[in-house]
């Protein structure tokens, strides 16, 4: 089984597949991100399906690349034999007449040197590989139809002859110096007859225009000018097309923990996710994409879930139901048991999220268009819930499953959320009951000094009564609550530094401490952690540590700059992969930090 950092991932904004440094798709969702698998050899390698193309070479190395500025993977196999490359795309410009392969994976295989021959396996396992099917062979075409109804059909073409071997799809070819070797693999349609060569070449031509068109759009031209516009390229991939939502990562059930139990699914739309997606998009110039989720947020603001007026996350298209469930069929990632699908953190009361929401709104209000009365009574609404209900224990921004608590962080949003709705009413001339709103939110910063202050540990604590740390307190400087140099600030991130952090690497609490998370075991280091870390650190005048510790955290990027949520105990890659959350916390400490160092070299007006 390959590790989780040797993957590299292609879409169309609609989907999400990995392929490895081997030449397989070992992980891929159809026909959204929150469907069923087709592939899942990474969760199981032998029952959960995949797509593999094996040059027969003998001492074979691989290198992966993205071709420049593109969402367009290279994968190059070499021995002293041979040299073949495969390119692997989903097409973009999905929709538009003349399109016959919109959603559709396409893979070329091309010999650079020397005679080749590949075997090919093309092995689907449908719903969660809970679902058999009947593979039906045609001229050079194998048409998949799933058992469950509610599964759609699938085809694989290709320019070689395919056989059946049971349900699978299989090839065996021969190819010289020069000749090429095309599959497609998606949705079934009645239009694809047989594989055009000229058709997939203008697919391939317009997809890299689309990728670099966009990424070129990007107002990024500093220090780390390649790692911020991957992570940009990365987040667009992770963009709803149809939507215009966001979701955190592709994958579910990948490990926090080899062997552990922190297993969940993150192929949804965390609102905590909002103003950071936002920042990151705004201050690349990205304004297309910040409009497209501003607009899926504010169809949040007039509906009700659980346990208030929001929920945590929801699906793409804004849907609540996220029921979570076990698939008891597949053995895990490294068998990390137990395989989760669909989020019960969904039920949850995060207080948290309603800043996160309002610093969105704010965000959106301040660079792009006002907001609507309608959507701004919706606010009203939000805040005067918020009001009588900020007090509140609950699971707070990690979502603990140990029971709920009077979290810092969520006491930290709540001032948020109201201090951000009382610059708007004011920036924008809004009518509001600004003297209700300042008043909560006067009483949440009195609280939080009163009540999260440790004059022992001279350090914020991460709830009420408690002696543990919080890496989600680096956020308190970042979210403009306290000044990055204000001396209780200094000792809570010295104290964070002492108990939290491993050189660069940051854990989020002390797993093996108070039990507040209600699992067992420990769990890597937080990737985003680390990158609000140095942060903080550039914010603090530190900045030649900060960058010290920036560039120490690429380099634990995986081999094409992809991060997943987590680092094991030897750099190695845990959690959901690739992981929206980490490449956002990246843009802004990479902005941030290019800036101050700019200003530190030649003046506050280059």
């Amino acid at each position: 089984m390959q590790r989780i950092e040797d993957y590299g991932a292609i879409g169309n904004m609609r989907s999400i597949a990995l392929v490895s440094t081997r030449g397989a798709i070992d992980f891929f969702c159809f026909p959204r991100f929150d469907s069923p698998t087709v592939f899942a050899a990474l969760l199981d390698g032998k029952s959960g399906g995949t797509f593999c193309i094996e040059p027969d070479l003998g001492n074979l190395r691989t290198k992966q690349l993205y071709l420049p500025d593109t969402n367009i993977l290279l994968t190059r196999f070499l021995s002293d034999s041979g040299v073949v490359e495969l390119t692997d795309f989903m097409p973009i410009l999905a929709g538009k007449k003349g399109e016959i392969y919109a959603h559709q994976i396409v893979r070329i295989v091309r010999i650079i040197k020397g005679e080749v021959r590949f075997h090919v396996r093309c092995s689907p396992r449908f719903n969660y590989a809970r679902s058999g099917h009947k593979a039906i062979c045609g001229d050079n075409a194998v048409l998949f139809c799933p058992d469950c109804a509610d599964v759609p059909r699938m085809a694989l073409h290709a320019t070689v002859p395919l056989l059946l071997d049971g349900s699978d799809a299989i090839a065996d070819f021969t190819l010289k110096p020069g000749e090429s070797a095309t599959f497609t693999f998606g949705e079934a349609s009645p239009e694809i007859k047989i594989l055009d060569p000229e058709a997939i070449e203008n697919h391939f031509q317009q997809t890299a225009h689309y990728w670099r068109d966009w990424i070129s759009r990007s107002s990024y031209k500093g220090r780390w000018r390649e790692m911020v516009n991957r992570s940009a390229l990365m987040l667009k991939l992770l963009c709803s097309q149809e939507y215009g939502s966001l979701i955190a990562a592709p994958t579910f059930g990948l490990p926090e923990r080899i062997g552990g139990e922190r297993n969940w699914d993150y192929r949804y739309t965390w609102l905590r996710d909002a103003s950071f997606s936002l920042y990151a998009f705004l201050r690349l110039g990205f304004t297309e994409e910040a409009r497209s989720f501003t607009e899926w947020l504010h169809g949040r603001l007039h509906e009700d879930a659980e346990h208030g007026p929001l929920q945590v996350m929801y699906r793409e298209d804004g849907s609540q139901e996220l029921d979570e469930s076990i698939l008891e069929n597949m053995s895990g990632y490294r068998d990390s048991r137990p395989v989760r699908i669909g989020n019960g953190a969904s039920r949850q009361l995060q207080l948290d999220i309603y800043g996160e929401l309002m610093d969105a709104i704010y965000l959106s209000n301040k660079y792009g268009d006002a907001t609507s009365y309608d959507d701004w009574r919706g606010v009203w609404r939000i805040l005067e819930w918020l009001g009588n209900n900020w007090q509140r224990a609950d699971e707070g921004i990690w979502e603990v499953r140990g029971g709920r608590r009077k979290f810092l962080h969520s006491r930290l949003m709540s001032w948020v959320a109201f201090d951000r709705a009382i610059r708007l009413a004011r920036k924008r001339s809004l009518n509001a009951p600004l003297g209700d709103w300042l008043k909560t939110r006067d009483a949440i910063y009195d609280d939080i000094f009163k009540n999260f202050w440790d004059d022992s540990l001279q350090s914020f604590v991460q709830y009420q009564g408690s002696k543990n740390l919080d890496a989600a307190t680096l956020l308190m400087p970042l979210m403009r609550f306290m000044s990055p140099v204000d001396p209780r600030w200094l000792s809570t991130l010295k104290a964070i530094e002492d108990r939290l952090t491993e050189d660069s690497l940051v854990y989020r609490y002390d797993t093996q401490g108070e039990h507040i998370d209600g699992m067992t075991g420990m769990e890597g280091s937080f990737t985003a952690c680390s990158f609000w870390y140095i942060e903080c650190l550039a914010r603090a005048h530190q900045l030649d540590k900060a960058r010290l510790l920036f560039d120490k955290m690429l380099g634990y990027a995986n081999h094409l700059g992809l991060y997943s949520e987590e680092l094991g105990s030897s750099g190695e890659h845990l959690g959901n992969f690739p992981q929206a959350f980490t490449h956002l916390a990246l843009i802004s400490a990479a902005t941030y930090l290019d800036r101050a160092l700019s200003e530190k070299e030649f003046g506050p007006w280059h």
